[in-house]
């Protein structure tokens, strides 16, 4: 399907300054493997913390702070800033993005989704890099404020210009980085995957969900809607692709939560569209019925952003 590579190129002479904005549970993570290696990177957000506590198998990772929230207190651009904000904050993060990011920064976005570039371009110069990701570890944040690492950290990059930089500045820490040759086709699979994850919104139930049967016939069901509209934008996926994302729920953890539950749970607003509408939207695109989808979506607006 797609080749990817570890990047073993030489390490670049001086070491990148770098910005994470959304230290939140996939922000606390990158931020814990650069403090791991000696790289403690700049935080930034809307809320003020002294330190970030990540904690990994048996470890315990304190990053130390402060998370700062004014955006007039920076001092200037950074080499790299990882973007780990939700698709639902970006107008609130754009403060932050208008004085870290320079015409020689290299944004790495760390977002839901298949529309990164097209969603954080226009808050930016021309001439600043934005590199779209997909994340692949699993990271959620606990009741005492610390983020709980349940897997191995790993990123995905596009074969694109501002990856080397980021492979650089990740280089020697416990976040490895895959540049892929065909990086639509990963985002697209990885798209589906939290597709089907949006049930776990609808339902309030965590993955041991995936087990009953009814529920993995509908998944299967709306993953082949899924996998039709990704064919036709490109993505080169295989049949056994839907049944692969529903067979990783039911084997994973049957307490392994998602981030779009979380911030159901927490009353917070849903990634709805970048990771549900997005499918109907392109689904229209191409005259492809996606009749579960538009049900799925429907339910998910509505959850999120009301009224009642």
């Amino acid at each position: 399907m797609t080749e990817c590579l570890t990047d073993h190129s030489p390490a670049h002479a001086s070491t990148p300054t770098v910005a994470i904005v959304g230290p939140g549970a996939i922000g606390a993570v990158i931020a814990a493997a650069l403090h791991e290696a000696g790289r403690s990177p700049g935080l930034y957000g809307r809320t003020a913390r002294h330190s970030l506590e990540v904690i990994a198998g048996d470890e315990r990772i304190v990053v130390p702070g402060p998370v700062r929230t004014d955006p007039d207190n920076v001092p200037g651009p950074a080499d790299v800033v990882f973007l780990a904000v939700k698709a639902t904050q970006i107008d609130a993060a754009a403060p932050w993005l208008a004085t870290l990011c320079g015409p020689d920064t290299v944004v790495c976005v760390l977002q839901n989704g298949v529309e990164q570039i097209a969603m954080i371009s226009p808050y930016l110069s021309e001439r600043t890099t934005v590199l779209p990701s997909v994340v692949w570890f699993p990271a959620q944040a606990e009741v005492d404020g610390s983020v709980r690492l349940r897997g191995e950290a790993r990123l995905t990059l596009p074969k694109a210009p501002g990856a080397k930089r980021i492979v650089e500045t990740l280089r020697g820490t416990r976040c490895t980085v895959e540049l892929a040759t065909d990086f639509p086709s990963v985002a697209w699979r990885k798209l589906l995957q939290n597709t089907a994850a949006g049930l776990m919104a609808l339902t309030g139930r965590r993955s041991a969900m995936f087990s009953r049967r009814d529920v993995a016939d509908l998944t299967r069901a709306y993953l082949h809607e899924c996998l039709n509209v990704a064919r036709a934008e490109g993505a080169r996926l295989g049949d056994q692709v839907p049944e692969e994302i529903l067979t990783g729920f039911q084997s994973g953890p049957a307490d392994m939560s998602t981030s779009i539950l979380t911030d159901r749970q927490a009353a917070r607003p849903l990634e709805w569209d970048v990771r549900n509408g997005v499918i109907s939207r392109l689904g229209r695109a191409h005259s492809i019925p996606t009749p579960i989808g538009d049900v799925v979506t429907t339910l998910l607006a509505a959850t999120s952003d009301g009224p009642g």
